[in-house]
């Protein structure tokens, strides 16, 4: 069985609708979807808000490339042009975590690069899974308690489901 963590975002067009693609294409494998949060931008921080959301995935037949592979057709799904590393997106799939898997591969980096210092992250995984871990930095509430939260914002007026 393969059980991954994905980390979903959107800052352009519309936002909830772009996440819905995420939440619709993994219906058959899915087993919890988080809260949606609004949070400023990371990385390149001069672009609109981003909605994000984590989703936790089950499946006997995909492995840690099939997750890295299903994540990327959803984001051509939802139109998404990659001009800058960082920049505005319409829908953004990154697998955080595959249980048992380790990736030093850069197509494929397994935990996802930066998860322990994303409060964007970090978040929604504990709204669905208080026992997080991120393999190689320990459990996730104790990542989140050295982060600033204050531009982590639920919206429960918006659903995924």
């Amino acid at each position: 069985m393969s059980r991954a963590v994905l980390s979903i975002g959107s800052n352009l067009g519309d936002r909830l609708a772009n996440l819905r693609v995420a939440v619709d294409g993994l219906a058959d494998v899915l087993v919890a979807v988080s809260p949606v949060y609004e949070t400023a931008a990371w990385g390149v921080t001069d672009q609109p808000d981003f909605l994000n959301a984590v989703l936790v995935v089950e499946d006997e037949g995909t492995d840690a490339w099939g997750w890295l592979r299903r994540g990327q057709a959803l984001e051509e799904r939802a139109g998404r042009v990659r001009l800058e590393h960082w920049g505005p997106r319409t829908l953004d799939v990154d697998v955080v975590t595959v249980d048992g898997v380790r990736s030093d591969d850069p197509e494929l980096l397994l935990p996802h690069p930066g998860t322990h210092e994303r409060a964007t992250v970090l978040v929604p995984w504990l709204d669905i899974d208080p026992a997080a871990e991120v393999p190689g930095r320990g459990p996730a509430a104790a990542l989140l308690a050295g982060l600033d939260t204050a531009g982590v914002r639920r919206r429960d007026d918006l659903e995924l489901r």
